[in-house]
């Protein structure tokens, strides 16, 4: 890079873009390093960059050579309506997902209000915080207090850290959310057996020896957050063996799992007395979301 005070923006996204190889990509990181964005940047190109930033632009060019993931370089992603802040100690939220809290809301049409969710397993809240928003939002009018309670829980208290600072820009929306730490059910209440309206995740999916894993998403994102056994089902048999204690008659689980779990995965629910079991596919045809009614 030029130095700093010498050259300007709309050189440094230049010379981003021939690293990157990506303009769009580029842009975002001359936006970070430069603390501006949207209009704001693109009336700055032509003004020079400070020290810092050129030092900051720098370093996270550095780190994307190393082969890690431009989301954790970045700090934040979007996911849906929220900006959502990401490092490290959580997967990086993807389109897939957003599916997830599509089939959830849905779920969440015509149910007697106050309701109550769980997004198991929340990481950086990506689904629970989604949940809350938008359901806040639909509700405001009808119920604008009490209209809806999200549970976000996760056995990493590195994760839940992330998932409270995505919490903390979510406005009013964020009066519904209580975050819990502990694995799977066990970080929930004993009062609320039975009161779960939905109950949601994205548990570890992927098998142990999966040579099919991206190599970025193997050596960067956190490794108990990805793998669940030989055939990637272990915790899932966890989660559909336990929710039926804890949803209310007639409430629904719903799971994020692998293109090739969807057989498997409606046999479990079908083990554990789920009624009306669907398997949905994402937009690519693949297996991807599995809900399950409680008869209970």
């Amino acid at each position: 890079m030029s130095e700093p005070g010498t050259v300007d923006w709309r050189a440094l996204w230049s010379d981003a873009e021939a690293i990157v190889g990506d303009r769009t990509k580029a842009r975002w990181l001359c936006e970070v390093a430069s603390g501006m964005g949207g209009d704001e940047f693109r009336a700055s190109l032509d003004e020079p960059a400070t020290e810092r930033m050129v030092a900051h632009l720098d370093a996270m060019l550095a780190r994307l050579r190393t082969g890690e993931p431009l989301q954790y370089v970045l700090g934040t992603w979007a996911f849906r309506h929220l900006e959502l802040m990401i490092d490290r100690r959580v997967l990086i939220p993807r389109p897939e997902t957003e599916f997830v809290v599509d089939v959830a809301l849905e779920l969440c049409k015509g149910r007697q209000r106050p309701i109550r969710l769980a997004d198991l397993g929340t990481g950086c809240g990506a689904i629970g915080l989604s949940l809350a928003f938008e359901l806040a939002f639909e509700l405001a009018r009808e119920l604008p207090r009490g209209g809806v309670e999200v549970w976000l829980t996760d056995v990493s208290v590195d994760a839940l850290d992330v998932a409270r600072a995505n919490l903390a820009g979510l406005g009013r929306s964020a009066a519904n959310v209580r975050i819990a730490d502990g694995d799977w059910f066990e970080a929930l209440p004993m009062g609320l057996v039975g009161s779960f309206d939905v109950i949601v995740s994205n548990p570890p999916y992927v098998c142990d020896d999966d040579p099919e894993l991206e190599a970025s998403v193997r050596d960067w994102e956190p490794s108990p957050a990805l793998y669940g056994g030989p055939n990637g089902l272990d915790q899932i048999e966890r989660l559909v063996a336990g929710a039926p204690r804890w949803l209310r008659g007639g409430g629904w689980l719903v799971l994020e799992i692998g293109a090739s779990q969807g057989t498997a995965v409606r046999a479990l629910f079908e083990e554990h007395g789920f009624d009306d079991i669907v398997v949905r596919p994402d937009l690519a045809g693949r297996d991807r979301v599995a809900i399950g009614r409680s008869s209970a």
